[in-house]
């Protein structure tokens, strides 16, 4: 009896310091998963349509009114010393203020640069998804592989609770607190089955491919630390953060809108040319008798009408303002935002540090308790309770490896990488 007891201690302890690998994946894997979202990811796509469109926007605003070309026949010929004349066509062509169209272009282009920016942050969110999806997978697949370990040391424990019982040295109770253990476990790990599925149904719906398409996760979770100091990250984040650049270009956008509602109140030039179809008169003996006629001609548009380029001015003016209050509201949610996750990187540093002493303290405990066990039958809820608490450092550890690299990746985000 006490050899089958040793043989199943034995192999408890064996299993408690078995480790079950997922694959040989790298973070050059994950960076793969990067470059394939940034290709094929729909919304990723729109943004960057939406910024080649406003693009397009800078030829349209920076090209001259198109000529106009006007057509009047007589129906009654109109007499002349030189003869009738039948009909005249004109063609004429405007010209804004000087610069006026450079500043149009300038608006436009910056614009268009706050689109772009608007597109480059949208990948900075999608990649700052991608791995946190990433990690949340990883976790979960641990998470299930520490569990199933854990329910069949349970199973082991189990049969070890019938040898004793067998041998008169233990009770019924101690194989129903296995029971009530190994029903909860089970429950956990239907649990995280179903979570495992949406995180990968997630991920893989952000890399735009097959949602049953299998996911590589390392062996163990590499940590990422910080890019720069911390000191410096607020600053950094100002300097790079595309939502901030993106107001920047809307900014510099209303600058320049506002020397081009001054250059729009100001004249505009026509220019044009005529021609008079003139027949010959039979009784005149004029010598430009029946010659076509030709005249150039000047236009000037003067805007004398003031209050709308007034207005004009004033809405460019308060929309800069608005601009630059936005600036600030967002460079104060960042803020607030680097603080946070700051905090939270630190508290999953800590956190990789205490669980890692706690499970290895915990396993040391524990060994204690099943060799106690084995020879005397006593202390078994205290087996199964510190079981539990290895459990649970062996999950909180690798949660906070998880959590420490998500805070990471949202610093990323913040900076625009």
């Amino acid at each position: 009896m006490k050899t089958r007891i040793y043989k199943i201690l034995f192999l408890i302890l064996l299993m408690m310091g078995v480790t079950k690998s997922f694959g040989q994946a790298t973070q050059d894997d994950l960076d793969a998963y990067l470059n394939v979202a940034a290709k094929n990811n729909p919304g990723l796509k729109a943004s960057f349509n939406n910024y080649l469109a406003a693009m397009e926007k800078v030829p349209q605003v920076g090209s001259l009114p198109d000529p106009k070309i006007a057509f009047s026949y007589f129906a009654q010929s109109v007499e002349t010393r030189v003869g009738p004349q039948k009909w005249k066509a004109n063609i004429s062509q405007s010209f804004p203020w000087f610069g006026l169209l450079k500043t149009k272009k300038d608006v436009a282009t910056n614009m268009a640069k706050a689109k772009y920016e608007i597109f480059e942050n949208a990948k900075s969110n999608l990649f700052f998804e991608i791995k946190t999806a990433y990690y949340n997978y990883y976790y979960l697949q641990r998470a299930i592989a520490i569990t199933k370990e854990n329910i069949d040391i349970l199973n082991i424990f189990k049969n070890l609770s019938l040898v004793k019982i067998e041998a008169g040295k233990a009770t019924i109770a101690d194989e129903l607190r296995v029971e009530l253990e190994l029903n909860d476990l089970q429950n956990q790990l239907a649990l995280l089955y179903d979570t495992q599925e949406v995180f990968k149904n997630n991920f893989n719906n952000l890399l735009n491919r097959n949602v049953a398409d299998d996911i590589l996760i390392p062996v163990d979770l590499w940590q990422n630390n910080l890019p720069i100091e911390a000191a410096k990250l607020v600053d950094s984040i100002f300097s790079n953060n595309h939502l901030l650049k993106s107001i920047d270009q809307k900014i510099e956008a209303f600058n320049n809108q506002e020397v081009l509602d001054k250059k729009v109140g100001l004249p505009k030039f026509t220019v044009g040319l005529g021609f008079i179809n003139v027949a010959e008169n039979p009784l005149s003996i004029a010598k430009d008798n029946g010659k076509n006629a030709f005249f150039p001609s000047i236009g000037l548009s003067i805007p004398i009408y003031r209050n709308k380029y007034k207005a004009m001015l004033k809405e460019t003016v308060l929309l800069r303002e608005g601009a630059e209050s936005e600036k600030k509201e967002k460079e104060n949610k960042l803020n607030t935002l680097n603080k946070r996750v700051l905090k939270d990187y630190k508290d999953s540093d800590r956190r990789i540090a205490l669980n890692a002493k706690q499970a290895r303290i915990a396993k040391k405990v524990l060994d204690v308790l099943l060799t106690s066990y084995s020879t005397d039958a006593k202390d078994f809820e205290e087996v199964l309770r510190m079981e539990r608490k290895l459990l649970i450092y062996q999950l909180a550890y690798q949660k906070a490896l998880t959590d420490k690299n998500a805070a990471t990746a949202f610093i990323n985000y913040l900076l625009g990488n």
